[in-house]
Parts: structure tokens; sequence; C-alpha cells
């Protein structure tokens, strides 16, 4: 399980990682004089980004455990709570608050927000939410089947464009699920399939 002292680990880690804007984004220090400008602007961002940071964490964490607790309340539709075990298993991966874009990580809660939502409708009837999940499934498999494909051949091997699909797959379930939040961007299957199709895998 996470540890406390696991998280505050992950917090650093994430902070620092900010406070340097140490992404592909950014030009990295070449010489010393780049390396001192980079720690000295650190310095002075480091204490308000451990507590912006700290804020999300903390926020991921409860509604994880909020998320967690509706889906133990659905086992009696096994379909679905296979689908929702699954999501969120993948959403947190050991490692998941450093391995995560920030950017990323920031739609975190959103999402266990929206499997909150989708389990609390279950209780008026489970067929819309069947009819959903058997729309969403072909995209899905396309998915884990190229990502497997491509991960078999190593850590770095997968396209960034699939892992890009893998957050649209995640703004999908939102946009089906809990259309009453918000999407950063318009998500459908068939715009799905139409993206799905342009990669051409």
């Amino acid at each position: 399980g996470v540890t406390l002292e696991h998280v505050k680990a992950n917090i650093l880690k994430v902070s620092l990682h900010q406070a340097c804007q140490l992404d592909d984004s950014k030009q990295q220090p070449t010489d010393e004089a780049s390396f001192n400008a980079m720690i000295a602007q650190a310095k002075t961002r480091l204490g308000l980004i451990v507590q912006e940071v700290g804020r999300l964490v903390l926020q991921i964490l409860t509604e994880w455990q909020n998320a967690q607790k509706k889906l133990n309340g659905i086992k009696v539709h096994v379909n679905q709570y296979k689908d929702i075990s699954e999501q969120i298993a993948q959403l947190t991966q050991k490692g998941f608050i450093e391995r995560t874009a920030y950017a990323q990580l920031s739609h975190y809660p959103r999402y266990f927000k929206a499997i909150i939502m989708r389990c609390d409708k279950l209780k008026s009837g489970i067929e819309r939410d069947s009819q959903l999940m058997r729309d969403m499934l072909p995209l899905q498999l396309n998915w884990q089947r190229e990502y497997n494909a491509q991960r078999a051949q190593g850590e770095h091997s997968v396209d960034v464009r699939l892992m890009e699909f893998r957050w649209l797959l995640e703004e999908l379930r939102v946009g089906l699920f809990a259309q009453e939040l918000r999407t950063p961007m318009p998500v459908s299957v068939k715009r799905l399939y139409k993206i799905w199709e342009a990669m051409g895998w």
C-alpha cells in the first residue's frame, strides 16, 4: 500500500521536478553558470510548489479512497465492478504520483469523481451504463493490443501518441459516465475512432 513516507517522498520529487522545470520541453543547463541559475530560481519557487503539489496529492488520495469505497458497494454489478477496478488499477500503478506528468496528474481528482458519479448512477439502473461500456470496449481493446505490442519492444519504445490516446480514453469515460464534469476537449466514441484510424495502427 501507499505509506505516508512514500507520499512525502513523492511530493518532494514532484515538487523538485516542477521547481527545476525538468521536463523535455525546457532547455537543460549546459554549464555551471546556467545550472546555478536554475537552482537559484528553483529555490525561490520550491516552498509554494511543495504546498501546491501537497494539496493535489492529498486531493488525489482522498478521491481515490472515496472512489474505492463506492466501487466496493457495486460488487453485485460484476461487469461494471471489473471495468472500474481495472481503470483504478491502471490509474494508480506503482509510483504513479512521481511517474505521471504533473499536468496529467492534476486531472486525477476529476477522474475519481467521475467514477464516484458513475457508481451512484448504477442505483437507478445499469442498462445505459452497460451500453456505454459496449460502445467504448473496442477502443479500449485496440489501445491495449497496440500498447502490449509496443511495450514488448521495451519500455521506451511506446509511441507518445499512444500514451496521449490513453488519456483521451480516460476523458471519454468522464464524458460518457459523468457528463456533469467538464472535459478539457470534446470527446465521443466517434471522435476517438477517427483519431485512432488517423494514427494508422
